[in-house]
């Protein structure tokens, strides 16, 4: 009579918390009971709290603890980032791994003998989701002091004191306990608040920029398609802002044990949006392309604290070119960064790292200024250089208005709205082709990753070049007019190289780039001229140069297309 009046107690105190709070632990999958909802429950079994607490003789350590320790040492997370001091779990963290790290049987408890039986002959927690194993390298850290000298040192955390409710420390650390509440599921996960708009992340995390973020703020939808960019994210979870964190991160059983990642192949993480399936440009499909930004040859080699300088250890990641946690939907006018680019490393042209980069160029420096494993140049010329800081110096002769404004004031063939006044970005040649493509290099069917064909193909001595067309010389007549061009306004003999005779692309005698003045002058190299090698040589005099007599006039000493210079006058 006694145990039935008690049992009807006990029910009462477990029921009471479901008409205040709208549920109890009778009604999640931790009622390992056999009236347990879930599918992991004991055969006979009716007590509920059994499984994890016990009124006499319990582990010494609050809440009355009716398990073992599982007495195993875990491999925790770690990262190149990580400013926190992670231990061996304790706290309440230990307690939740003797179900959640597969190693102790559910019915084994302290308070009786027989470890009890379970449903389909389950004995530990199994395979999936809910179980983290002992390694514990792609789950969020736990068991860390968490303060205020943390919270400096890491840079975008909230000092303790400012932790969001109903997330909090336990003893002054992170726990299971600091997320979830093991007696309610009123959200999912037995989180204690919900993951949508990144509201649980936020609650410790500040991350610079976040808050203006496209992956805070977009409102894009997934159309349906496969694969499903959201796999593990409820189903009311239907735009990238409700997702937030959770579009790349995964807290627990994370694909990746670096940054908590979804997938181990860092561009997966933004490809399941950016394949046109959320985001309205499919870039996945423009890294399928011949020439392009190659992000699938490298794996674990980028790092987000790697040393702010050109690179020594060559590779080429999404988050080279983009910030996740800042990037947004902003245009912008050269050189300026455009919102897509915020808040990314880059390299000045004074050779200065820099952070985070003004400029779109250098962006582009940090690979391209002069790193031990950047492409080699497109073109061998007279004048070799491959370091584009130096190529598009304004301290030059000559180069294309990349960092500041031309040189030349007499430009007659530019084609509005361009001028002699104007700047352009490197995205204005290297970008993806066709309209349905990026206005950035991600991939491209033309070499060097142009956004129009440009022929390069040279005859020679043979004159056997390339058959001059407006899209032979596509990318060069999207700035240049075509017909300027061939009427010889800037050059009297420009008809006669590319159209006639000579077939010269414009490739042959214009460096696009630029020529700096450690090897160019400005009798010697203005105009971009600096001849391709091996189809331009020396005169009959042995020299082989061009020189500028200013107002559209000069001379070539040099031998092409079987005819002597020495000189040629214009």
């Amino acid at each position: 009579m006694i145990k039935k009046i008690m049992q009807g107690i006990l029910l009462m105190i477990l029921w009471f918390p479901a008409m205040v709070y709208a549920q109890s632990i009778v009604t999640t999958k931790h009622n390992l009971s056999a009236t347990g909802a879930g599918d992991v429950k004991a055969s006979s079994e009716t007590e509920i709290c059994l499984f994890c607490h016990t009124p006499h003789s319990s582990r010494p350590m609050a809440p009355l603890w009716n398990r073992r320790d599982p007495g195993v040492i875990y491999t925790l997370y770690t990262s190149a980032t990580l400013q926190a001091l992670p231990g061996q779990p304790d706290g309440t963290s230990i307690l939740c791994l003797s179900c959640h790290d597969g190693t102790i049987a559910l019915g084994s408890v302290i308070s009786r003998a027989m470890i009890q039986n379970f449903k389909g002959g389950v004995t530990t927690m199994p395979s999936g989701l809910s179980n983290l194993s002992t390694n514990l390298r792609n789950d969020h850290p736990i068991s860390f002091l968490y303060n205020a000298s943390l919270a400096i040192a890491d840079g975008q955390l909230r000092t303790p004191e400012n932790i969001i409710p109903p997330v909090s420390l336990k003893n002054g650390k992170v726990q299971c306990t600091s997320c979830h509440d093991p007696h309610k599921n009123l959200i999912s996960d037995f989180l204690i608040t919900s993951t949508q708009n990144s509201n649980l992340c936020n609650s410790c995390h500040q991350r610079t920029s976040w808050e203006m973020s496209s992956h805070n703020t977009s409102a894009k939808t997934w159309n349906g398609s496969p694969p499903d960019p959201w796999p593990f994210s409820p189903p009311d979870f239907s735009t990238v802002s409700q997702n937030g964190c959770e579009n790349c991160h995964r807290p627990h059983n994370s694909g990746s044990d670096v940054m908590l990642l979804k997938y181990q192949q860092e561009e997966n993480n933004c490809l399941d949006c950016h394949n046109g399936n959320v985001a309205s440009k499919n870039i996945a499909a423009e890294f399928n392309k011949s020439y392009k930004h190659n992000v699938g040859n490298y794996m674990n080699i980028h790092l987000p604290n790697e040393p702010n300088q050109v690179f020594t250890n060559m590779h080429v990641e999404c988050v080279d070119c983009h910030n996740p946690h800042a990037a947004k939907n902003l245009p912008a006018l050269p050189p300026d960064v455009s919102g897509a680019l915020s808040g990314v490393r880059g390299i000045n042209q004074a050779g200065t790292a820099i952070d985070p980069a003004n400029f779109e160029y250098e962006i582009c420096y940090r690979c391209h200024a002069g790193s031990p494993g950047s492409p080699p140049a497109a073109t061998s010329r007279i004048i070799v250089q491959n370091n584009v800081l130096f190529e598009f110096a304004p301290t030059n002769p000559s180069y294309h208005p990349v960092t500041a404004i031309g040189k030349n004031s007499n430009v007659p063939s530019l084609i509005s709205p361009w001028t002699t006044s104007s700047i352009m970005y490197c995205t204005s040649c290297h970008a993806g082709d066709g309209s349905s493509s990026t206005a950035a290099p991600h991939g491209s069917i033309y070499p060097h990753i142009l956004k129009l064909q440009n022929l390069t193909a040279d005859g020679g001595t043979n004159a056997t070049g390339t058959t001059e067309s407006p899209s032979a010389y596509a990318l060069c007549y999207s700035c240049h007019s075509r017909a300027s061009i061939l009427s010889d306004a800037s050059f009297k003999e420009h008809r006669k190289h590319l159209q006639q005779n000579v077939r010269a692309p414009c490739n042959t005698c214009h460096d696009p780039h630029g020529i700096s003045i450690m090897q160019g002058n400005n009798s010697s190299a203005t105009n971009l001229i600096n001849f391709k090698a091996g189809i331009v040589t020396t005169s009959s005099s042995g020299q082989l140069k061009f020189v500028d007599l200013s107002g559209n006039h000069g001379q070539c000493y040099l031998t092409c297309h079987g005819v002597n210079h020495n000189p040629h006058s214009y």
